[in-house]
Order: structure tokens, then C-alpha cells, then sequence
């Protein structure tokens, strides 16, 4: 089949690749792939410590998900030779003080209700597995399978193994309208006139948030069902990236997830010495770094882990990721031919897998005679239910 992908972050070019090497005819557009929520995210893929009560129907994405990221960043290298940043080392969480501690436990006992491995660990237990971590924290839990990638990274082997695909091609520009036609659609794609129109089987709508609003008129593409809501809005979020100097010494792995004073922040260190600090949550419409919020996370950051103190900060960076009244993301079919797959807010590289996996079962295999290969995510169709693009409509 001819797809046509709308949106090139982690995403888009996830469900591209796996389309691609499945034997569809693939033409992912985006004027700036993984310019967006991708290039700030830090790259958790934490099924358990990302788990918030009112987001239970979540785990029908997020654990098979996670189970199968694994084997998705093995693939991803072997394709390419280009690094995904995986690894597994585990998080720990942990409590600035009694009131945080808990609340961590309320939530560990909840997340150990939705069958998900969490245990508490105890502060000397976990400064021996993070010897940065500060003297004086009042709990700590570990949830051992947690484990994290390089967002950047992943982005680049992705657009690598698609440009490297014989039936796939990136167009670094910005669709405008979709119309049916010819038991498909055409894709109009920069500015117009025919030799502009990309004609697709199917079409996948994988971009952010547009403009800010509500409906679909923000994302600045015609065309789509006039009675579908697509109620997605910007959330912004600031991330600070550090690297160590001659004066201090890297964290030794585990990604350190910690409350304080009831607000989350998380600590991200990666193989190369990098380490990753956010992240806020605000819906200001500023599209730039926020001083209050990386105020915040360099403060909260230095109570849990004062050795960062001597770090330097390398980068700060806000993206807008794209939130549902829900937090859930809209995934499934619109229409006959199109299929949405945004909304994934914090979610995005965590669920990059599933979403793959998803269009793909909806899409169908190809009939190229291509060799075909085992989902990258083992999804419970049924389980789909609750992301329905058209639930808000």
C-alpha cells in the first residue's frame, strides 16, 4: 500500500520505519523532522514510574511497549549501525521529605496493584546504587525494570533506516490538506498546484500540536472530517541537559526519579556523562525556556543530588508535547484510508513502539512478498478501545 505519514518525530518516523521494512510504499512529510517534542525529551521508557492512577487504561499501551523496546533497538542498529541510546539500568525514586514519602508509597502501592514491579528500597540501599544521591532523603523505592534511550539518537536511526528503505522517502515539508480521491487521498503538501500532491491509501496523522486551540483548524491542514474533534493541546515543557567537569564525578546509572516538596523531577544520566533534568508541565503558551521552571528543576535537582552543583549546564530546551483532556493518545481510525496517532504528551518515546505496532495491524500486511517479522509490540486489540480518535467528538 501507498502510506503517507503527517509528522516526523519519534512517532511518525516509528511508524514509518516499521510500514517501510513491513514492504509498504512510505513518504513520511514533515518540514523539520524530530524538531519537536523529540529533540527536548529525555527518553524514559518507564512503564512503572510513569504509571499515574487516573491513567490505568494506559498500561495496554506502555507495557508492551516497554516489553518491546529491546528487541525494536537491536533491529533499529543492526539496520543502520547507528546507536538508539538503550539501555536498562533501572530507576530509583525517591522522597525529599516525610510528606513526599507518602505520597511515593501511596503511588508505589498503586502500581503494584496494577501488576507493575515496584519495591521500596530504603535511602542507604539506594545512595550504595547512586553514591551522588544526597545524605538526608526520607525513602526510596526501585523499580528495576525501568529503562531509558536517547530520543536524538533513536530519531537519527529512524530518518536513516527510512531514507535507506527502497519504497520509503522523507518530504521536509509541510502538508496542507487532505482530500479524498480515487478510493484514497491526496496529500497536498508546500505551497500547491499538482506536481505538490503526495496520493496515498492511507494516511497517518502522527503530528504535535499545531497552533495552539482546540479542533483540528490549528494543525493547519484541510480537509480533515468535519465532526472530528481533536482536542490536543500544547504542554510545554523544560529540560535542562548537564554534562560533568573536571571537578565532579558522573551519577552512576540508574535514571533518579524524585519528589520534592510535592513537585516530580527526574534525572536522567546517560552512558556518554550527559545527564538529562526535567521536567516541568505548564500550559503558558510560552514557547520558550521558562525561568521559574528552570529555577525549579535545578533547585529540586541539587536537593536530591548536590553534586551536580559542579556540572555544567550544557542546554536548556522547552518543546511543546501534545496533551488530551484525558492524557491519553488518540490512536485508531477517523475515517476509511486515516488513521490517527498524536496526543501521546509525556508518553511519546515510551509508546513510539506500540504506536508502530498499532498502525501497523491497521494498515495490513503488504503484498509485496516481503518476509514478514513479529509485531515490535504484542497489543491487545480490544486494548485500543480506549484511545478512540473519535471519544471527544
Amino acid at each position: 500500500m501507498q502510506c503517507t505519514i503527517i509528522g516526523a518525530g519519534i512517532i511518525g518516523l516509528s511508524i514509518g520505519w516499521e510500514l517501510a521494512r513491513s514492504g509498504h510504499t512510505v513518504t513520511l512529510v514533515d518540514p523539520e523532522p524530530a524538531g519537536g517534542a523529540t529533540h527536548a525529551a529525555a527518553g524514559m521508557l518507564a512503564a512503572v514510574t510513569e504509571f499515574h492512577r487516573q491513567e490505568a487504561d494506559l498500561l495496554a499501551l506502555s507495557v508492551p511497549s516497554a516489553a518491546g523496546w529491546p528487541q525494536w533497538a537491536r533491529d533499529l542498529e543492526a539496520a543502520t549501525g547507528l546507536g538508539t541510546g538503550y539501555a536498562s539500568p533501572g530507576t530509583l525514586v525517591v522522597a525529599a521529605d516525610a510528606a513526599d514519602r507518602e505520597a511515593l508509597a501511596d503511588l508505589a502501592a498503586a502500581q503494584r496493584a496494577a501488576g507493575l514491579r515496584i519495591g521500596e528500597l530504603g535511602t542507604a540501599a539506594a545512595r550504595a546504587a547512586e553514591p551522588l544521591l544526597a545524605p538526608r532523603l526520607a525513602g526510596a523505592f526501585s523499580a528495576p525494570g525501568d529503562a531509558q534511550a536517547d530520543p536524538r539518537r533513536t530519531a537519527r536511526a529512524l530518518l536513516g533506516a527510512v531514507e535507506a528503505e527502497p519504497r520509503a522517502r522523507v518530504l521536509r515539508q509541510r502538508a496542507t490538506a487532505v482530500v479524498p480521491c480515487r478510493g484514497g487521498w491526496s496529500v497536498q503538501v508546500g505551497t500547491g498546484g499538482p506536481e505538490n500532491r503526495v496520493w496515498a491509501d492511507e494516511v497517518v496523522l502522527a503530528t504535535g500540536v499545531g497552533r495552539p486551540g482546540y479542533g483540528s483548524a490549528e494543525l493547519g491542514i484541510g480537509g480533515l472530517p468535519e465532526r472530528w474533534r481533536r482536542p490536543v493541546r500544547p504542554i510545554h515543557g523544560d529540560v535542562m541537559r548537564l554534562r560533568p567537569t573536571s571537578a565532579s564525578w558522573p551519577p552512576a546509572g540508574p535514571t533518579v526519579r524524585a519528589l520534592v516538596d510535592g513537585q516530580g523531577v527526574y534525572i536522567l544520566p546517560r552512558s556518554d556523562g550527559e545527564v538529562v533534568v526535567g521536567a516541568t508541565e505548564r500550559e503558558d503558551l510560552q514557547d520558550g525556556v521558562s525561568v521559574e521552571g528552570a529555577h525549579r528543576l535545578l533547585r529540586d535537582a541539587l536537593r536530591v543530588m548536590p553534586a551536580l552543583g559542579r556540572f555544567e549546564l550544557l542546554e536548556a530546551t522547552a518543546r511543546a508535547r501534545p496533551g488530551t483532556p484525558d492524557n491519553l493518545p488518540l490512536l485508531g481510525r477517523i475515517a476509511p484510508g486515516l488513521i490517527a496517532a498524536t496526543g501521546f504528551h509525556r508518553h511519546g518515546v515510551l509508546l513510539s513502539v506500540a504506536a508502530a505496532a498499532a498502525v501497523s495491524a491497521l494498515v495490513g500486511p503488504a503484498t509485496t512478498g516481503r518476509p514478514r517479522h513479529p509485531p515490535p509490540a504484542a497489543l491487545d486489540p480490544h486494548g485500543l478501545d480506549p484511545f478512540d480518535p473519535w471519544r471527544f467528538s
